[in-house]
């Protein structure tokens, strides 16, 4: 719809419907005076009553002499939910269902957040634009594969709660819900770092918060470890199925690695192996996985994000936060 050419009052009756719900209102709340709502808005005092007496007839608010207006109806705030699942293209460049990590966390979410009796939503965004249109109209929009390269400026510009999934965004009104694969690393040295080994860690090429913290952290596993370990950091995309590894391939013959841990594609596995002539232990990031790895339980995990999701919805909460969940290492 042309904004231009909608009438004034059904202009003003966004706007106030967006400032409504992003400031969390309930039924029963006040609202603005319509004195108040010119002071905020280019609109005349006429429209201005005309928008709030249509509200009034339709239910949505209650006026009451000398007291103001109050808030009947925020459809926001219902107990059924559209709960929308964003992924980015840029990242995940083959499709959603090409890369194992999210094809389990999508069918987990959706799984979660249908058996709750909540509406699932799936889409994507790139590194320079998101559908702020689209996320206006859900409850909550779950993010993943944000990276140094996105644009997070529409994260603060949408009416809906925004969370974001294996990741940390310093923005006030974002909710993390980040993975710590800290004592993974840990479990790892423990039983293996009783005595040296020649480590190779494959650090992704899409630099981001879980990135760093994820290299970070290994690191300090690696230096905390009984015997001293000689540990190498290589680049790679693990997104590119299709990429050529020849490169990386030469990096194993060369360094002759006892562990192979960090991002990598599945179709990888046999290939790295090959590459030695003689045995090594490959570790990659993994959700459900039943491979040899650092992993997340999706259940167990979901178990923590969706009651906070609910209760964030319920409460109409602005302000952002961090949740971790542990990953664990499976020998």
């Amino acid at each position: 719809m042309n904004v231009e050419l909608t009438p004034r009052h059904l202009q003003l009756r966004e706007i106030l419907f967006r400032r409504w719900k992003t400031n969390g209102l309930k039924s029963g709340d006040k609202i603005e005076s319509q004195n108040e709502i010119t002071q905020f808005c280019d609109f005349s005092l006429i429209t201005v009553i005309k928008t709030l007496k249509d509200l009034e007839a339709e239910g949505v608010i209650r006026r009451q002499v000398g007291r103001g207006s109050f808030l009947e109806i925020a459809p926001w705030a219902e107990a059924h939910h559209r709960v929308g699942f964003f992924y980015n293209r840029n990242v995940v460049g083959g499709g959603i269902f090409n890369n194992e990590f999210y094809t389990r966390l999508v069918t987990a979410l959706e799984r979660g957040i249908v058996s709750d009796g909540h509406e699932f939503i799936m889409g994507s965004f790139t590194h320079d634009k998101m559908p702020v249109s689209l996320y206006d109209g859900l409850d909550m929009v779950l993010i993943a594969g944000i990276t140094d390269e996105t644009d997070n400026t529409a994260l603060t510009q949408t009416t809906s709660q925004v969370s974001v999934l294996d990741s940390v965004i310093d923005l006030p009104s974002v909710y993390s819900f980040a993975l710590d694969y800290g004592p993974a690393f840990e479990q790892l040295f423990e039983r293996f770092g009783d005595k040296p080994n020649r480590v190779l860690y494959l650090d992704s090429v899409h630099l981001s918060f879980e990135q760093s913290a994820r290299l970070a952290k290994f690191t300090a596993a690696c230096d905390a470890s009984e015997a001293i370990q000689t540990l190498r950091v290589t680049k790679v995309n693990q997104e590119d199925q299709s990429a050529d590894i020849t490169p990386l391939e030469a990096i194993i013959a060369e360094f002759q690695p006892d562990l192979i841990c960090g991002y990598m594609h599945h179709r990888w596995h046999s290939r790295l192996a090959e590459a030695l002539a003689k045995p090594v232990r490959i570790y990659p990031y993994g959700l459900d996985s039943n491979r040899p790895g650092f992993v997340v339980e999706s259940n167990a995990w979901l178990k923590t994000v969706l009651p906070t999701i609910y209760q964030r919805l319920e409460e109409r909460r602005a302000d952002g936060g961090v949740q971790t969940f542990p990953a664990h290492f499976v020998f």
